[in-house]
């Protein structure tokens, strides 16, 4: 059986953690390269690293954070954030990151997906996926760019589609409705997507509590649940989590050795 996978995420901007409220209003949460350690000894199965404000502010990722962050850190690591190409992916590769975070790089060019998938293998490939609720789309959800800041006139069901076919391994779903609020997970949003494609869907944004990240595995069919907040500012560890995974009957790694 494969084990359900908490992942904490690191938003990055201007080589600082911080976190906000639907990705603005952003709180100081600490430097990168020492939580990617912390997260990484306390059982976080993976460490994603988002350099949240790169595509907005039309520059590249923090290629020496990310170097300094992948050394410090003993789990797999995601990387997105300001990634327009191949040399990009391979660049952030070679700095020691497992896998690979796209969103408006693959929104404005989908070959990108197919492309880095052929190349480096889909295992590699993320599809990040900014969602928010839109009454004219047929799923009922519009895809975003640039941090959740432009609209695109896709729905978010077919896309999600799209980029599984395009080769994408993988799909890390935010609600931007949620994200921050600590109210617990889009659980329609998710099991929308966990049921309608054939890869691991990563639910992000709203984690509030431990129950939350149950729901969203049991009712929505996740395959890893995703969080900043509350492991930042010291309201829920990695092990609570994962105990409570664990009490709900969910597979996770590690959860008896951790202390």
């Amino acid at each position: 059986m494969l084990s359900t996978r908490v992942i904490a995420c690191l938003d990055v901007h201007d080589g600082r953690i911080v976190k906000g409220i639907n990705f603005v209003d952003l709180k100081d949460a600490g430097d990168p390269v020492e939580q990617a350690n912390l997260y990484s000894k306390t059982g976080a199965d993976e460490i994603c690293f988002l350099d949240i404000s790169a595509t907005h502010e039309e520059r590249k990722t923090m290629f020496d954070v990310i170097s300094k962050t992948a050394e410090s850190c003993f789990v797999p690591l995601t990387v997105g954030g300001g990634i327009n190409n191949l040399s990009d992916f391979r660049e952030l590769l070679a700095c020691g990151a497992d896998k690979v975070s796209i969103n408006s790089a693959a929104v404005y060019n989908p070959e990108i997906i197919k492309h880095s998938s052929d190349k480096f293998g889909n295992q590699c490939v993320v599809l990040a996926i900014d969602a928010i609720e839109s009454k004219i789309m047929p799923s009922g959800y519009e895809v975003t760019t640039h941090g959740g800041r432009k609209k695109t006139n896709m729905d978010v069901l077919n896309w999600a589609k799209q980029g599984v076919e395009n080769g994408a391994g993988e799909i890390l779903l935010t609600s931007m409705t949620t994200d921050g609020m600590k109210t617990g997970y889009n659980l329609n949003l998710t099991k929308l997507v966990s049921e309608n494609v054939s890869v691991p869907v990563i639910a992000s944004g709203g984690a509030g509590n431990p129950k939350d990240m149950v729901d969203v595995v049991l009712k929505s069919g996740a395959s890893a649940v995703l969080a900043a907040s509350i492991f930042h500012f010291g309201i829920h560890s990695i092990l609570s989590v994962k105990k409570e995974m664990f009490k709900n009957g969910i597979h996770v790694r590690d959860c008896e050795n951790k202390k």
